[in-house]
């Protein structure tokens, strides 16, 4: 499941569950938001904040100092609806935070600079 077809096809089936109210396919869902979670890593590469989206997935991104035990001291964590949300655009960064949607911590977890994104 590599090809960008592929990939933009299971963010736009998500989006269009929950866009009806319902909660998309689990291999769907779970397609969605890695595919949106590998372009935030290849869109800010680093290793200084990790994000993560529970069942679905994780990735470390944004440039700084790299962190290799532990719990990272710059971590984002949202369940995967806002996660889509967000990346897509339809939410925005900031009032995800405000409406504790976003739990980020650190001084580099502010994900504003990147969102939303396109899959290339």
């Amino acid at each position: 499941m590599s090809s960008p077809y592929i990939k933009s096809a299971a963010v736009t089936a998500a989006m269009a569950a929950l866009d009806e109210g319902r909660t998309p396919e689990r291999t769907v869902f779970r397609a969605a938001v890695r595919a949106l979670l590998t372009t935030l890593a290849d869109r800010a590469p680093g290793r200084s904040v990790e994000v993560r989206v529970p069942p679905y997935g994780a990735v470390q991104c944004v440039p700084g100092p790299r962190h290799t035990r532990g719990t990272p001291p710059n971590t984002v964590e949202m369940d995967p609806e806002t996660w889509l949300a967000v990346a897509t655009g339809r939410l925005v960064w900031t009032q995800a935070v405000t409406e504790g949607r976003v739990r980020a911590s650190g001084g580099r977890a502010d994900l504003s600079p990147y969102l939303p994104l396109e899959l290339e």
